[in-house]
């Protein structure tokens, strides 16, 4: 791996794409209708989105080199394609643009990005050794997108932003909690007091499971509420029974190599929630 390769590893792009995603989605059902919709505050949304989730990432990383030594060796720092302290210069870059790129869209849009940003870095440093209170901390920063890309169009939260947002909060709850069995064997020499440190793979993957499940009895809600249009529903219904589907294959196998796979496809059923949102949208 070059050190070129790993800088762009260092940022994990999907992740980043993922965000900038949320933001248009958050904008679109923010104004649905597009009057008045200010495409360029949306393009200064998603690179903020997209640069502050990939400054992130790279932190992460930075004071995870350590136990990603352990569980991932691979890692562009671990395995020596990126050095520490590029990594720190690399994320005080990116920083920096996304907070110009919020500037340019609004103050109050400014004020939510640091508020984000501190969020992030209280998780870094801090929050990543509480166990979940620091995955409540992740899951904030996963929800925040959807918030900010409602305030990028009309400078205030609506309510089904509202509803998107804190199922985005509580699926990637049960990501975090997930990505703990994977993580166990290194967190344990490190500290870190995830769920599947304290209390074993199996009690954890039972309090994943809730998360999810949470999560998917949320789902009805916009539909209720006359939120969105029927293009919604099949795509949450994929997402739906994807989720089930993981919650059943982790209880019967909390293993940590089944744990990783799940983690992966939570991810693409992430995305799948996102077109159910944006398609949901349109009437």
């Amino acid at each position: 791996m070059n050190q070129f390769t790993g800088f762009i590893k260092l940022m994990r792009p999907i992740n980043c794409v993922m965000m900038s995603l949320a933001v248009l989605v958050g904008a679109v059902l923010a104004r649905p209708s597009f009057s008045n919709f200010s495409w360029l505050n949306i393009l200064f949304g998603a690179l903020t989105g997209f640069t502050l989730t990939a400054a992130s990432m790279a932190v992460n990383d930075y004071y995870d080199r350590d136990i990603d030594a352990i569980n991932e060796p691979l890692r562009p720092i671990p395995s020596g394609a990126v050095a520490i302290k590029a990594a720190l210069v690399f994320t005080c870059v990116l920083s920096v643009i996304g907070f110009v790129f919020a500037f340019l869209t609004s103050i109050i849009c400014l004020v939510a990005a640091v508020i984000a940003w501190v969020v992030m870095l209280t998780y870094t440093t801090v929050g990543k050794r509480s166990g979940l209170p620091g995955n409540f901390l992740v899951s904030a920063c996963v929800a925040t997108p959807f918030l900010y890309g409602s305030l990028t169009v009309v400078n205030e939260i609506r309510l089904n932003v509202l509803i998107f947002a804190a199922m985005a909060f509580l699926s990637n709850t049960g990501r975090e909690i997930t990505k703990g069995i994977v993580d166990l064997k290194g967190d344990s020499t490190q500290n870190v007091k995830t769920l599947a440190a304290r209390f074993g793979e199996k009690k954890a993957a039972a309090a994943a499971v809730t998360f999810y499940i949470f999560a998917i009895c949320l789902s009805p809600i916009p539909i209720i509420l006359g939120l969105v249009s029927d293009w919604f529903v099949p795509f949450v219904l994929v997402t739906d029974f994807g989720l089930v589907g993981c919650s059943v294959l982790l209880i019967k196998n909390p293993s940590r190599e089944n744990a990783r796979q799940i983690k992966k496809l939570v991810l693409v059923l992430f995305i799948m929630g996102l077109l159910a949102f944006i398609f949901g949208a349109f009437r």
